[in-house]
């Protein structure tokens, strides 16, 4: 835990915020020496714009195409991990939008949140990224994931397509995280990689 500094520190909120899309969390904030009051005055005067109860934006950073996406990582803690079908959205890799956003959390993490689909599946340091200022599945883990989650054969079959035109992944990537979760995951991969349709 950091302890609290007696003067706000601009930039240490900066650094943090910037990490994250230009977002930050109140308690990031107290991190960083600004109390409540603080907090309110400066977004008062313009100088912080909140998004949501308990998150804010520095202004000179424009609103991400993901802010909702954004404001829901934050919501679930410093280690939510955006995933499933929210993972494919940000990579592009499907045209179904998630009714809600899908996040991996650690088991002890945050409780139910409306909207907000949370798994406890555990992650490898290999498995997670950054993208358009996001913590995010790669996107041969997101694949995994969709494929458990029921994703139909078509569908996980396109994105692997577009993913391996667009370069976002490639051939050994996918069949490595075949090896890895083996069943069903081992199964659409590998068939989808010798071209096979379902």
């Amino acid at each position: 835990m950091h302890t609290m500094t007696r003067k706000p520190d601009f930039d240490h909120l900066y650094q943090i915020a910037e990490d994250q899309a230009g977002y930050f969390t109140t308690q990031q904030a107290h991190e960083a020496g600004y109390s409540g009051e603080r907090l309110s005055d400066l977004t008062a005067r313009g100088q912080f714009k909140r998004i949501y109860r308990g998150i804010y934006r520095l202004p000179h950073f424009p609103a991400t195409r993901f802010e909702d996406l954004q404001v829901d990582s934050l919501k679930t803690g410093q280690d939510s991990i955006i995933s499933h079908e929210s993972a494919l959205a940000v990579y592009e890799l499907s045209d179904i939008l998630p009714t809600k956003t899908h996040i991996i959390i650690p088991r002890t993490g945050s409780r139910r949140r409306e909207g907000i689909q949370l798994h406890t599946n555990t992650l490898q340091d290999d498995e997670i990224t950054k993208r358009e200022g996001l913590r995010v599945t790669t996107v041969e883990r997101t694949i995994a994931d969709v494929i458990v989650s029921g994703y139909s054969y078509q569908l996980v079959q396109q994105a692997i397509q577009e993913a391996l035109q667009r370069g976002l992944t490639t051939e050994s990537k996918l069949r490595k995280q075949a090896e890895r979760r083996k069943g069903k995951v081992a199964k659409y991969i590998s068939r989808i990689l010798e071209g096979k349709s379902a």
